[in-house]
């Protein structure tokens, strides 16, 4: 038995659910998702609430699927109703953002600059040497900080690179010089 499947979830005022056959559809003031249940899986909206629930067929991996189609749907009703936004940060010297239109362009120590064009939905804010990444597709939002975190990882010795706001980069010392006895 899932404990978070058998939550249910309010809808808020101004956002809808609708149900057809295993689709269900979320149109709030941000926008419209939609999302594919999987067969194991039942969605019913009604009366201001959304319930998921079992199929017959029960087995470990459908109790597993119960939880994650619950938290998928409570995802596209938060992300229609707030949206979802990921912090990157950057450290180099060099290194700077900019925003031409839907792209970011990155200047990260490379002999060329790197241009990362925006997929549908997602906008970038560059403020300092901080890029937001906000859109109301949850895992949109995270695929797309991990793909520009990945053009220049954050590297142990001097902290270079792009890290996500409040990760930690284990330090490491570096070559230390031996005092020679003699």
């Amino acid at each position: 038995m899932s404990r978070i499947g058998k939550k249910t979830i309010a809808i808020p005022a101004g956002v809808t659910v609708t149900v057809a056959g295993s689709l269900v559809s979320v149109k709030g003031p941000k926008g419209e998702l939609s999302l594919n249940a999987h067969r194991d899986v039942r969605v019913h909206a009604d009366g201001g609430v959304v319930a998921v629930a079992l199929s017959e067929k029960r087995s470990k991996k459908a109790a597993g699927i119960w939880g994650l189609s619950r938290t998928l749907v409570a995802n596209m009703i938060d992300g229609v109703t707030g949206g979802f936004e990921k912090v990157l940060e950057f450290e180099g010297i060099g290194f700077r953002a900019a925003v031409e239109g839907t792209t970011l362009v990155l200047q990260l120590g490379f002999s060329h600059p790197v241009r990362f064009e925006a997929p549908k939905g997602i906008t970038f804010v560059v403020v300092k040497n901080t890029i937001t990444i906000t859109g109301i597709d949850k895992e949109l939002v995270g695929e797309t900080a991990a793909r520009i975190r990945a053009l220049k990882k954050p590297e142990p010795y001097k902290g270079k690179g792009i890290r996500y706001q409040d990760e930690v980069i284990r330090r490491k010392s570096g070559k230390k010089s031996v005092a020679s006895g003699g």
